[in-house]
This record gives C-alpha cells, structure tokens and sequence, in this order.
C-alpha cells in the first residue's frame, strides 16, 4: 500500500476539478492505498471569481480519504504550511493539479520544496496555455512544470502545448476518466418533472459558459430553418461566467423561441436529469483542452457533436459514436440535422456511445498514473 497525497481543490469547493480529485482519492483508496487530499482554504478572492459562488451548495456525504483545507493561494505564509504538512505525512507520491497560471506560485513554491526533501511530485494538467491569455502566463505555466519530476496530461493537445513551452519536460499523455460520482438517471418523467420541461426533442450544452465554449455558435446553429421546423429545443444548462445579455440579444435578433435557458451551477443531484433529457450533448467550443462535459455525456452513455479544436476530437469517433464538427454554425446545424433525420446512423451513433465508457476507467487510469 502506498501513502499518496493529492494537492488541488476539492470538497467544500465546486467544480469539475473537484469532482475528479475526490473520484480520484476514492478510486486510489479502493485499491487499497492511504489518500489525503490537500486543499485549499482560500482558492480565489472573491473579488477575482467570475461566479456567484466557489463553494458547493449541497452538503456532501463523508469521504472515504481525508481532507485538509491548507493552502491560500494569495499568502505564502500558507504554503509554508502546507508543504511542511506533506512531509510530515511522508507520501510515497504526491500529484498536483494544474490548471491555471493564477495558482503557479503557491503550487510551484509548494513543489519545489517537496523536491528538495526528496519526495517525487507528479503534476497532472489540465491546461497549459490559457484559452483567455494574459502577459506573464507562459512564464508562470514553466514555473511550476519545473518543479515536476513529471507531468501527466488528460489530452494529447496539452502534451504539445506543454513541449512547446519546454521540449525536455517529462510528459505522459492520458485521458480524462469517467465521472463516478453521479446517480443513475431517472427515468424521463421524473427528469422531466424535476427539471420543469415539457416533453420533447432536446440537444444539451451543460456546464459554465465561457467565451471559448462557442456557445453563440450553437445558439446561430438553431436557426436553422429545418431545426426550426422540427421543433428541436436547445437547453443551456449552466452558470454564465460571460455576458448574458450578448447571448440573450442574438436569441431576440434571430426570433428564436426553442432554447431554454437554466442559469445556474447544475448541483451533482441535478446532472443525470439534464442528461437522461439529451439526444445529444453539444460541445461547439472555439478552443479546448478537454473537457470534462465529455466524460459526463460517456458516463451517461449520450452521443456528443463536438468541434474539431483542442483535445475534443480525441474522445470521439465520427459517425460512429458522435460528430466531429468544424467550429462554425451551419456546420453544427448539419450535423444535428443528420442525427435526427437519418434513422439508422442516429442507432449506430447511440449504440456506439454505449459501449465507450470501458475506455475510459478510472481503473486504466490509475495504472498509467502509478
């Protein structure tokens, strides 16, 4: 058995990222190893969160591992703290979650002086090159790579992107597992009568809207005048980090009245509905990594249309277990109208999203990872 410590947010903050490092703790704690999970007790100031709120609104059932809330990314008196706590635990492995150049000083100091005790620290990265790019972010990003004896990936595009910043960096790519830690989905009714809908044909975009999800794209795809006519509804679900109103005013100037609008961080008991309603999970995004909305439609077993950007093309096969769209409206709009208009692609499609999941295992995963 080994003693594995994991730095990055997790409960009581919100979030993909969170979700994956307490899938992960658990998952490392089934196979038989002692996980701690080393988290933050200030991860943004408020005034920097786009959000209405870093922090889970559900209450969440204990946890098989523990979790110590340390480390504030603005005061290195905490870092001090933090990387002083791991030793004492004296771990025979210590991951990192990266993900934004905003949290290099206070991941990177705590990685170095890890180093410097001779404890091995393995980064895993989400993003290397920021989708909303700022001056100094490269730099800050080579910071904390450094300090990594080596870096896993969840994508072959952060790979590059991360060779690009340093070829001799030692990077393994993986994949982003399978969520497991949603509940099944209701049947359609209940879906149905938990969320307020009405019956009908729906296509998703779930999760926080950013400028880089493209969702002005999906929003002009539904104009189309076939997807009109079929009366196909558009559901967003999630909380805006961009602009609202630009999205509601393209809504109004293209007359549109089959998109339904759920403004708000969709909470772990809320995801299976949303997804038992789906025909089809939409990702038109105009840049990307990955995306853990991905692994949501796999889990769910859901066809996906994604956009030919980033690592998203890595995770389906077109026309066999979804679409791989170019990153503009009308193509979108053919794609979803071949999907529904053609009957024994849209079965091979969805059988095809049924028998993905195993791909992508937790159980893979931490074979590659350890």
């Amino acid at each position: 058995m080994s003693k594995i410590v994991l730095v990055g947010p997790a409960h009581p903050y919100r979030g993909g990222i969170s979700d994956f490092n307490e899938a992960f703790a658990s998952e490392l704690q089934k196979n038989g190893h002692e996980v701690t999970i080393i988290s933050f007790k200030l991860q943004y100031p408020s005034f920097l969160f786009p959000g209405k709120t870093q922090y889970r609104v559900e209450k969440k059932a204990d946890f098989s591992f523990q979790i110590q809330n340390l480390i504030s990314s603005i005061n290195p008196f905490s870092w001090i703290k933090t990387y002083k706590e791991i030793i004492k635990l004296n771990p025979d492995k210590v991951f990192i979650r990266f993900w934004m150049p905003f949290f290099a000083p206070c991941l990177g100091y705590i990685a170095k002086k890890i180093r410097n005790k001779k404890y091995h620290v393995y980064g895993i990265v989400d993003n290397a090159i920021p989708h909303e790019k700022r001056i100094g972010d490269i730099k800050l990003v080579r910071y904390f790579l450094k300090q990594c004896d080596h870096i896993f990936t969840l994508s072959n595009k952060v790979s590059l992107e991360i060779k690009s910043i340093n070829n001799n960096f030692n990077v393994t790519s993986l994949f982003h597992p399978v969520y497991n830690i949603y509940s099944k989905k209701p049947g359609r009714a209940e879906a149905l009568s938990a969320l307020g809908l009405d019956d009908g044909d729906y296509i998703l975009f779930f999760g926080l809207i950013r400028k880089y999800k493209g969702l002005d794209l999906a929003i002009e795809a539904m104009s189309h005048p076939k997807l009109k006519d079929r009366k196909l509804k558009l559901l967003i679900a999630g909380e805006f980090y961009d602009d609202k109103n630009g999205y509601l005013q393209l809504i109004k100037e293209l007359k549109l009245n089959n998109i339904i609008i759920h403004d708000k961080f969709i909470p772990n008991h809320q995801v299976s509905s949303y997804f038992e309603l789906a025909d089809l999970i939409l990702l038109p995004y105009i840049s990307a990594s990955q995306s853990g909305i991905t692994q949501l439609a796999i889990h769910y077993q859901k066809p996906m249309l994604v956009n030919n950007v980033g690592g998203l093309p890595e995770v389906v096969n077109h026309n066999s277990d979804g679409f791989i769209s170019e990153p503009n409206s009308s193509e979108i709009a053919k794609h979803i109208l071949n999907f529904y208009d053609n009957d024994l692609l849209r079965k091979k499609i969805e059988k095809g999203a049924k028998i993905k999941a195993g791909q992508y295992s937790w159980h893979e995963f931490i074979n590659k990872v350890l």
